[in-house]
């Protein structure tokens, strides 16, 4: 360490949110992490870029939101990286700092981390680095993963003393998944500890600012890939030693304004002595004062393994708004994997069963095009605002901020995956995507307003694709009004275009409210192997929303696809299957991880499943 440098300890706990202690969380044990917050910066509302790591834990690793370069905003993706972009290990390397990682990358994207770090294994410890020489140590702690409710262990908790969500049903495999995690959290406690009693045995506990965060929410049903607060809220605490304490608020202090995990790069960046790059599109969090009233946290998602959602929101340090794009598909469309948890299970035992009320059964139904809660006084986020007109301004005041974020940052969440415009420097070429004329039809589909007809009619004959994509999406969610209004363009579109993320969404409409054969033959043709697999993601979810009996005749070609080595595809195609066949359960074996294993050896692939 050099006298003017501080050493950067850096902790993330995987799919972990603020359950502790110093976060107002009776049943937590979480000792080492409340002493930091009292002689820290506690981040009260402190959310992630994404629901979910990779989109999220792209941005933690060049500043830059995910959706500014696609597909890093999928989950998951292998984004190409420009020669520019530059990630925060590199820019302190380059200061002079010794750069470790232990040990989880996910980035997203196609980066070596052999080549960005100094170490990055299972071993990388800062005490490995040359003597005299500033450190940057990124330790990630694993067993808060969302897999660590797959299986239950003696409860450290007493589930009965667990406070639910209003929007959770009172079962007990829900009260296990949230009682066992407590478990996980105190681990992971005792973990940071360990490193902290690191830091003071080597004497560089007085020469090192520590900062413990998560990638993103947590793991119980609707928290994970949703963009409620449950998905988004991680904790986030900053502590400094005496000698930089003064470039943060006074120790103790709890920030209540929003900010985004996409600002610690550029702070790590900044408290390096380097010039941030530009390409960094959060503030440094080394400042001493925060605006609750003007600073905003941005997150998103698109697809989440197999399934298509796209959703965007802005959270202030009160309100969250959200804006659905695919308002048609339910909140909770099957995720395979997560539904390996027993709280999944048995939220969807008790809808099919007919047991939950309005708030609970309200995640296995279609979306609002737009959504408004006071987290403040609905902290579970389920009294939706939108349209109060008691609310309007402050309505406003975020729809407009979301909209100029979507702009600002180039969001490519409206392009389709693998499209010719995808990534930061194709999208912003000339002419290659049309974003602000694309917003204008896509924000008008969730309005769901058969007044917006010849809005989407034009769209659908514009000479860029993404517009006529937007244009068919919007004549899909208004149902059989689009078929009154606009099917003969549907038609045209669903027979002609060569797009297909154009003419997928028009033949489900035509398949779905007109019953043409020819529509639904087109969808089937779509979900086959000849077509990439973003094309086939898209044609599974519109055969799904049709229902198991329209697909039936083609059982063979769903059943095929269920056989694939695709974990995605696969995924999509054996729930579907399950449904056709009228065996579906809960608790049915969609995620099959070791038939994926067993395929990919048949060919001679060692495969490495990324939990």
């Amino acid at each position: 360490m050099t006298a003017d440098r501080p050493n950067i300890l850096w902790t993330v706990s995987e799919d972990c949110p603020p359950r502790f202690g110093c976060y107002g969380d009776p049943l937590a044990v979480t000792p080492h992490l409340d002493s930091l917050a009292e002689r820290g910066t506690l981040f009260a509302h402190a959310y992630s870029a994404a629901p979910v790591c990779a989109p999220s834990r792209f941005a933690m690793l060049t500043g830059i939101a995910p959706e500014s370069h696609g597909p890093a905003h999928q989950m998951r993706a292998n984004a190409p990286v420009p020669d520019w972009m530059t990630t925060y290990p590199e820019v302190l390397r380059g200061l002079g700092y010794y750069c470790t990682n232990n040990e989880k990358t996910d980035y997203n994207c196609d980066v070596d981390p052999q080549t960005i770090w100094d170490d990055c294994s299972s071993t990388a410890h800062w005490r490995t680095r040359p003597e005299g020489t500033p450190f940057l140590a990124v330790f990630n702690y694993g067993p808060t993963h969302e897999s660590a409710v797959f299986s239950r262990e003696e409860f450290t908790v007493d589930p009965d003393a667990i406070r639910l969500p209003a929007y959770l049903p009172d079962t007990p495999d829900i009260r296990g998944d949230f009682a066992h995690y407590y478990r996980h959290i105190a681990n992971m406690d005792a973990f940071v500890g360990n490193l902290l009693a690191q830091l003071a045995e080597d004497g560089e506990l007085d020469n090192t600012i520590v900062i413990h965060t998560s990638d993103h929410g947590g793991v119980q049903p609707r928290t994970k890939r949703w963009c409620y607060d449950e998905g988004l809220h991680v904790p986030l605490i900053v502590a400094a030693p005496d000698r930089w304490a003064h470039l943060f608020p006074t120790p103790g202090t709890r920030v209540p304004a929003a900010v985004s995990t996409i600002r610690i790069p550029p702070t790590l960046v900044e408290l390096a002595g380097g010039e941030v790059p530009a390409q960094m599109q959060g503030e440094s969090l080394a400042r001493t004062a925060f605006d609750e009233d003007t600073e905003l946290a941005f997150g998103m998602r698109n697809r989440m393994d197999a399934r298509l959602d796209m959703v965007r929101t802005v959270r202030d340090a009160r309100y969250r708004y959200i804006r659905n794009y695919d308002p048609h598909r339910p909140y909770g469309a099957h995720q395979a994997f997560a539904w390996l948890a027993a709280g999944y299970q048995s939220w969807e035992t008790e809808h099919l069963a007919g047991r939950l009320d309005p708030v609970q059964d309200a995640f296995w139904h279609e979306k609002p095009g737009v959504e408004l809660y006071d987290c403040d006084a609905d902290p579970d986020q389920i009294r939706n605002l939108a349209g109060d007109p008691a609310f309007a301004d402050v309505e406003k005041r975020l729809d407009e901020a979301l909209r100029a974020h979507i702009l600002a940052v180039h969001d490519n969440g409206f392009l389709p995956e693998g499209a010719p415009a995808e990534g930061y420097d194709a999208s912003r070429a000339d002419g290659a995507y049309p974003l602000a004329r694309i917003l204008d039809v896509a924000d008008a589909v969730g309005r769901r307003d058969p007044a917006e007809i010849p809005r989407f009619t034009a769209a659908l004959a514009d000479p860029d694709p993404t517009v006529r994509r937007w244009g068919a999406i919007g004549l899909l969610v208004l149902g059989p009004a689009a078929l009154t209004g606009a099917g003969e363009p549907l038609k045209a579109a669903a027979d002609g275009e060569p797009d297909p993320f154009v003419r997928i969404p028009c033949a489900e409409a035509l398949a779905k409210h007109a019953g043409d054969a020819a529509a639904l033959a087109c969808l089937v043709e779509f979900a086959k192997p000849a077509h990439a697999s973003g094309v086939r993601l898209e044609a599974f979810a519109a055969l799904t929303a049709l229902g198991p009996e329209a697909v039936a005749p083609f059982r063979d070609v769903v059943a095929a696809a269920a056989e694939e080595g695709s974990e995605y595809c696969g995924n999509a195609a054996r729930y579907l299957l399950f449904r056709i066949d009228g065996t579906y359960t809960p608790a049915s074996k969609v995620f099959d991880i070791e038939r994926m294993i067993a395929l990919a050896a048949q060919i001679g692939y060692t495969m490495k499943v990324t939990l």
